[in-house]
């Protein structure tokens, strides 16, 4: 088969290298790792939810550009993204909202209903809104890459035809 101008394989879509793909896949699982001690050491160090969910997006990235979308579905599935952006926003929302309807100010997370002291509350309550960014970012950069190659990631670029 032959390839396209930049090594692209016009029928995947993608840069076909064994060397690339054995080493995004072995590089993939420590950059989700450290994207997950991001987010939950947020409250307590410099990162936080935003930091780690553009580094969980940039390992599904990672993958979909080194393997192609279809390898890419058994991480992280293309209509994953709307829903996860849904569930993230959702999370922070609910948190902030129910410290509204308990008596506090909006993401006063000393109002939070966890039956700890204070101060474990407040991480906590700071633990759970981090959660939610970063799975909304996760998700809604991934939707955005998942939107943007569309169908024509596949298919090559229709100037090869």
């Amino acid at each position: 088969m032959e390839r396209g101008r930049e090594g692209i394989d016009p029928m995947r879509g993608y840069y076909d290298d064994r060397i690339v793909a054995l080493s995004s896949r072995l590089v993939v699982p420590f950059i989700q790792l450290f994207a997950l001690y991001v987010v939950f050491h947020g409250h307590y160090s410099p990162g936080g939810g935003f930091q780690g969910g553009a580094m969980l997006a940039a390992s599904f990235l990672l993958i979909r550009l080194s393997v192609g979308s279809d390898g890419a579905q058994l991480q992280f599935r293309k209509g994953w993204g709307t829903p996860g952006s849904s569930i993230g926003t959702l999370i922070y929302l609910v948190t902030g909202l129910s410290t509204l309807l308990l008596g506090g100010y909006f993401l006063d997370y000393s109002q939070l209903p966890l039956g700890m002291g204070e101060s474990e509350t407040r991480s906590m309550g700071i633990l759970i809104v981090e959660i939610g960014v970063a799975v909304a970012v996760a998700c809604t950069l991934t939707a955005i890459y998942d939107d943007l190659v569309g169908e024509e990631g596949r298919r090559g670029s229709p100037h090869d035809a």
